[in-house]
């Protein structure tokens, strides 16, 4: 009876599973023929934003946007550009993720107002659709070497390896994309800029829109010929915008490579630094000076960072520990200031912008810095004349009373701080009277009469 009802459980079983095999699918292919049919109904344009210099941070944001936008099978990708340029390893970097998407990208350099100069000229050209708003410019393409945030004198051979190539790197994807080469390569060989008007009929953009929706409205029903050569055709009408925006992760990393942040992290993390040494055992300001240290270390990796300004900083903290030790009336504090301030200026120092510490934070930075170095150095300096407060000498010099005669050569009592001693004297000493402690060998100390001592 048992193995037949086990039997009869197990069929039953099978059939349900069978069962469920062969009908659940189709029960739920409507439901996935609906979300398809929504997709294709209302077809998605992934929009990311290039505002600012193109720096990695900004490269690998614009990477994970095109990766996000292949995963959600997205019918186009818009890139709005507003940038003064950046590091060419970024464009770079940008440009080959572009070419290389199997999704069509449009690059929109918007709003009025805008620019995408430099590295910018570049992102806008290499994409599948260019277009400009009204009231916006492109082009001074010319590639600048910065050393140490400087642009140094360079010969006439190296100025032209630069430009040709930056000029075959252009044609390289401008002519496939079937805009206008000879001319693009005047914004590098002569730094020339465009009018989206210019750029238009300078067929080096595609068309000319007064906004993220007049863009798509003009895309819709378009044929575009992809950098592979295969053809694909818009269907934006009802396409709806979503925007990919920066991850805490790069919200924080691009915060911290500011200049200003840059600059108030370098001067925390060595105040903390500095505050850890010459009072040991606080801990908290070593923790977060330590943090604020390895912050602005990580930040160097992408700043123009002068390494004149650093030591103009160096200089002036050393400016702060002489004044604190010598008495300058004042000279060495204010070529400390002097020097920060000016360290803070030299600092970082783009090319491309012209960015860098603003006036007013190397202000509110120097002058607290400057007042917390001189105060906690001499509060060092003055702590090493007081006398030990633990100890043996914390004994010497102090003041007792005899609890019994004292006279040369033997030993008697006396009451320190509280304490009963064992004591002798060179001179007698009547029971009662105040005595000074001179010496302590061991467990005795040596004594004499107060009135003796003052004498």
């Amino acid at each position: 009876m048992i193995k037949n009802y086990v039997a009869r459980r197990t069929r039953i079983s099978l059939a349900l599973c069978l069962f469920a095999l062969a009908f659940v699918p189709a029960l739920l292919a409507p439901l996935w023929s609906s979300r398809a049919s929504d997709a294709q109904a209302n077809p998605l344009v992934q929009e990311l934003k290039i505002d600012g210099e193109v720096a990695p941070i900004l490269a690998i944001y614009i990477d994970e946007g095109i990766a996000d936008a292949q995963r959600r099978k997205a019918q186009l990708i818009l890139i709005t550009v507003d940038t003064p340029g950046g590091l060419s390893s970024s464009m770079e970097d940008i440009i080959q993720h572009i070419l290389a998407s199997p999704i069509p990208v449009a690059v929109f350099v918007a709003p009025t107002g805008s620019r995408a100069a430099s590295a910018g000229f570049y992102i806008l050209l290499s994409a599948d659709i260019a277009a400009m708003a009204p009231g916006t410019h492109t082009g001074a393409a010319a590639p600048i070497l910065a050393i140490g945030g400087y642009v140094p004198q360079i010969d006439e051979t190296l100025r032209k390896k630069l430009n040709q190539d930056a000029m075959a790197f252009l044609r390289s994807f401008s002519e496939k994309r079937g805009r206008n080469p000879k001319l693009a390569e005047t914004a590098i060989t002569e730094a020339k800029a465009f009018t989206e008007k210019e750029a238009l009929e300078g067929k080096m953009i595609d068309l000319i829109a007064s906004s993220p929706e007049d863009l798509l409205h003009q895309l819709n029903g378009r044929e575009i010929t992809r950098f592979d050569g295969s053809k694909a055709r818009l269907a934006l009408a009802t396409a709806h915008r979503e925007t990919f925006e920066l991850s805490p992760r790069q919200k924080f990393l691009t915060r911290i490579v500011q200049p200003d942040i840059f600059f108030v992290l370098l001067i925390v993390g060595v105040l903390g630094l500095y505050t850890e040494f010459t009072h040991p055992g606080v801990i908290a300001p070593g923790v977060i000076g330590g943090i604020c240290i390895i912050l602005a270390l990580y930040a160097m990796h992408f700043l123009p960072v002068n390494f004149a300004g650093l030591l103009l900083i160096a200089l002036a903290l050393a400016f702060f520990i002489l004044e604190a030790k010598f008495s300058s009336h004042g000279v060495l504090a204010a070529g400390g200031v002097v020097s920060m301030l000016l360290g803070a200026l030299f600092l970082i120092q783009s090319p491309i912008t012209g960015g860098g510490v603003s006036l007013s934070v190397a202000l509110a930075a120097t002058l607290p810095f400057a007042i917390l170095t001189v105060v906690l150095m001499r509060l060092v300096l003055r702590s090493r004349k007081w006398k030990s407060a633990t100890g043996k000498e914390e004994l010497l010099g102090a003041q007792g009373v005899a609890e019994s005669s004292l006279s040369a050569g033997t030993e008697g009592m006396i009451r320190v701080h509280g304490e009963l001693w064992r004591a002798v004297s060179s001179q007698p000493v009547s029971a009662g009277k105040p005595v000074k402690v001179v010496r302590v060998e061991g467990l005795t100390l040596s004594v004499e009469p107060v009135e003796s001592a003052s004498a």
